[in-house]
């Protein structure tokens, strides 16, 4: 009986075997390949501010003599040797790497000095590296200054053949001096760029203030500097950066209005392609999104950049620049300040960003010293050993005469003198030319000057203040190099553009029905015409429907829109959908959340309010109630209450007072009450209020007018068949509230009920409109003068059926240059002799 032996191959392959979970070889192989990429390709050093790909092409450019003292050689060449030496990961990512370093509009400081294209800020990528050349600028240079004593450690290329630094030696904070963005595993860099000048007064004041704050430093270093200049929008995102490491910077293009007739955009945002930008301007202007605009065109050259927006004859330049700006002009540069700090990535503010940099230079220095220290002591050796032999260059040159070998020369002589290898190496190669007096003396000046250089060098490596100093005279000597002004401007922060600030000032006719369709129109398209027109169309109504109210505003104006049901709204009036005069309107259900049957009543414009005024509201039972305009400051989307009603009774009409005014309450039966407006009290918004006016039986108000003495000349009055009049305001005495008061204008079949009333001035105009959408606009000063208990004339010519529906009055003020259609006159009705009723 037999049995197969174990196969000790298969043994010593099973031993090898190890067990593990997958998800903790995941892990652990994910971790590793992160910490690759985040040391080895995506972040930048701390010390040089350089990624290996940036470092390598630059240390590859020194070790094949590319300096700025040499001609430029081919991209390909470069690439090539970085490639093959150190970089072994593609030709076009290190030729990408190479064009950026040679860009103006991507580096504040160039570190590769191109000759030919290398890509334009429109976007164009760099000529293939065979048509290129290039070599190292002359900044480049002061990161590896010193790199060949000693200052900085080394370590293996790729293939084991050569060595590469872990760190350039860095005369400068390259890292906030140029920048540096990248994207690693889980984690991204965006380090703006910095003007040379203020990044190395700063990192002086460090050194000799190392307890400094951010605040501090931010005297030095007023914000990042970027190459193609533009304008930061405030400070307070940069000191936010410069004390956390992250921050949102708003960078805004540089422009100018030219004459009101164009706009020039001379400086772009850090990393806008400009030939995009112009190119999203045209598509927006294309669309209607950018209005006013007739002509665009790129004339940037060599000297800079020039994009012109030629503007329509009838444009406004600002409304044209803020929408560029909400859309174009204006960009945010997200700042992340992550680097490497011994190997590992870390968010730095500033202060640490600089102190990296200074703990840096301070081992430079050292070990730069150290080396130049071994280096003349070793020159000192030897030429103390030189002066040794020519103090006794008789002896020496017998010994070595008499000598029958070269090695047996230099043993007799380190047996005579003591000297050491190294020196009799030197004596025995002397040239005899070299023992004359001058070579003598030149020697012996030589070694003082040697002395005196181990003496500084010890002084250096003893005192660390002489070392920090070092560091500051060379940080000087490269700021009056290469030190520039800065490029990038602070401008305030007014806010960013907002939707309002696209919407030109302009007064418009806001017109309102019954069935809540809403819509407004340019003031100036409804000419003045003189009283008794019939007004042109203002609104197409759906059947059924009936205009309820019309306004006048600015487009910028904030209004208090309160209905008939006691509630009240803020509205801006740009909200309201434009419209044309044949348009029916918009729904107002997105805007107003208004109930059945309830209508708008009355219109306040906020921007006519101070906070120490009151709005004044009149019921159509006759209540009075003043409310502090504060009460009204918080204003909800679906509205609040401005006054309580009773059953059955309803908001009329609202007016803003300043407790020094009169009220005068209308009827609709014609009668009228003028009293002190501090007869009213003031009160919350959930209060009734109190009588204004003792109404007689059917009869309800109209309305109420706020009178002014100094403002206001006289009481305009409307009713619903289309008459009017216009009386002055001694013609209303006071009472007490409460009254009954006085006939204010006589109300029978001709003239209706009163529609209005309001005070008026001189060049005012008044907007008048009909339940049919009718709407005219008349001046004041065209509607006679009547006294009270008259008839008055005709002040719009209404078709049979139709009625006045609303009146508002447009400020004299705000009426500017109106185009005057006079129409023909209907006949007066003169009542200027009628008999004044029992009062």
């Amino acid at each position: 009986m037999s049995s197969e032996l174990p196969d000790p191959d298969a043994n010593a392959e099973a031993a090898r075997i190890q067990t593990a979970r997958i998800e903790d070889e995941m892990e652990q192989s994910y971790i590793d390949y992160a910490m690759s990429v985040i040391a080895g390709r995506a972040l930048p050093d701390v010390r040089d501010g350089l990624k290996p790909v940036h470092r390598r092409i630059l240390y590859a450019m020194h070790e094949a003599g590319v300096t700025a003292r040499s001609s430029h050689r081919k991209s390909s060449s470069i690439v090539g040797e970085t490639m093959g030496d150190y970089h072994p990961h593609g030709d076009s990512a290190i030729y990408d790497t190479l064009a950026r370093m040679a860009q103006d509009f991507s580096m504040r400081y160039p570190l590769v000095d191109g000759q030919g294209n290398f890509g334009s800020v429109d976007g164009d990528p760099p000529a293939a590296m065979r048509y290129t050349e290039a070599r190292m600028s002359s900044i480049a240079e002061e990161l590896l200054s010193d790199i060949e004593k000693d200052t900085v450690d080394y370590r293996a290329n790729y293939d084991d053949r050569l060595e590469e630094p872990d760190v350039l030696p860095a005369s400068f904070p390259n890292l906030l001096v140029n920048g540096s963005s990248g994207i690693a595993v889980g984690m991204s860099t965006n380090i703006p760029p910095h003007n040379l000048g203020e990044v190395i007064d700063a990192t002086i004041h460090l050194i000799d203030n190392p307890d400094c704050t951010v605040e501090d430093l931010m005297q030095f270093v007023k914000g990042p500097d970027f190459p193609t200049g533009a304008n930061i929008v405030g400070r307070n995102a940069v000191h936010q950066a410069y004390k956390t490491g992250r921050g949102r910077i708003r960078v805004r293009a540089e422009y100018e209005v030219e004459d009101d007739e164009r706009i020039v955009i001379t400086e772009l945002p850090f990393q806008e392609n400009k030939a995009r930008l112009v190119e999203r301007i045209a598509d927006n202007v294309n669309e209607g999104k950018i209005e006013g605009v007739r002509d665009l065109r790129d004339e940037s050259d060599r000297d800079g950049i020039r994009v012109v927006v030629e503007l329509k004859r009838d444009a406004i330049p600002e409304v044209v620049k803020n929408q560029l700006l909400e859309h174009h002009l204006e960009s945010t540069f997200g700042v992340i300040n992550l680097a490497l700090v011994d190997g590992e990535p870390r968010v730095l503010s500033l202060k640490e960003t600089l102190a990296e940099y200074v703990s840096h230079r301070r081992e430079v220095v050292r070990r730069r010293s150290e080396y130049d220290l071994e280096e003349a002591e070793d020159r000192a050796h030897i030429l103390e050993g030189r002066l040794t032999a020519l103090e006794n260059v008789d002896d020496v040159v017998d010994l070595i005469r008499d000598s029958e070998s070269r090695d047996d020369a230099k043993e007799a002589l380190m047996e005579a003198y003591d000297f050491s290898s190294a020196q009799v190496d030197h004596i025995v190669s002397m040239q005899l030319g070299s023992l004359t007096s001058m070579e003598a003396e030149a020697i012996e000046d030589e070694y003082e000057d040697v002395q005196a250089t181990i003496e500084r060098l010890n002084e250096i490596l003893d005192n660390e203040s002489e070392l920090l100093g070092v560091i500051k005279d060379e940080l000087r000597e490269v700021k009056d190099e290469y030190g520039d002004e800065r490029r990038t401007s602070f401008i305030e922060d007014t806010g960013t553009v907002t939707r309002e600030d696209l919407i030109p000032q302009e007064d418009m006719v806001v017109v309102v029905t019954e069935d809540d369709y809403i819509k407004r129109m340019p003031a100036a398209d409804f000419r003045a015409q003189g009283r008794g027109g019939k007004g042109i169309i203002g609104t197409d109504l759906k059947e059924d429907d009936r205009v309820s109210s019309v306004f006048f505003a600015n487009t910028h104006d904030y209004l208090l829109v309160f209905t008939t049901h006691g509630q009240v709204y803020q509205l801006k009036t740009y909200q309201i959908p434009e419209m044309g005069r044949t348009a029916r309107g918009k729904s107002a259900v997105n805007l107003l959340d208004l109930d059945d049957q309830e209508e708008i009543t009355a219109v306040v414009n906020t921007d006519e309010m101070d906070d120490d005024e009151f709005l004044t509201m009149v019921t159509k039972q006759g209540y009075a109630k003043r409310t502090a305009v504060d009460d009204f400051a918080n204003i909800l989307s679906t509205g609040i209450r401005a006054i309580r009603l009773e059953d059955g009774d309803e908001l009329t009409d609202v007016e803003v007072t300043d407790g020094q005014r009169d009220l005068v309450i209308a009827t609709e039966g014609g009668m009228s009450i003028r009293f002190d407006e501090d007869e009213v009290r003031a009160m919350g918004r959930s209060a009734r209020g109190v009588r204004g006016i003792n109404l007689t039986d059917d009869d309800v108000v109209a309305g109420v007018a706020a009178v002014d003495l100094d403002q206001h000349d006289w009481l305009l009055t409307v009713t619903q068949n289309g008459y009017g009049k216009r009386s002055d305001l001694d013609d209303y005495r006071k009472q007490s509230r409460n009254g009954k008061g006085l006939i204010d204008i006589k109300t029978n079949d001709r003239n209706g009920t009163v529609c209005a009333i309001d005070a008026v001035a001189s060049g005012d105009h008044l907007l008048v409109m009909s339940e049919d959408g009718q709407i005219m606009r008349t001046r004041v000063d065209d509607i006679s003068k009547y006294g009270r208990n008259t008839m008055g004339v005709i002040v719009m010519d209404l078709d049979d059926g139709d009625y006045v529906a609303a009146v508002d009055v447009i400020p004299a003020a705000s009426v500017g240059d109106v185009e005057v259609e006079e129409a023909e006159e209907a006949e007066e009705t003169d009542e200027t002799d009628a008999v004044e009723a029992d009062e």
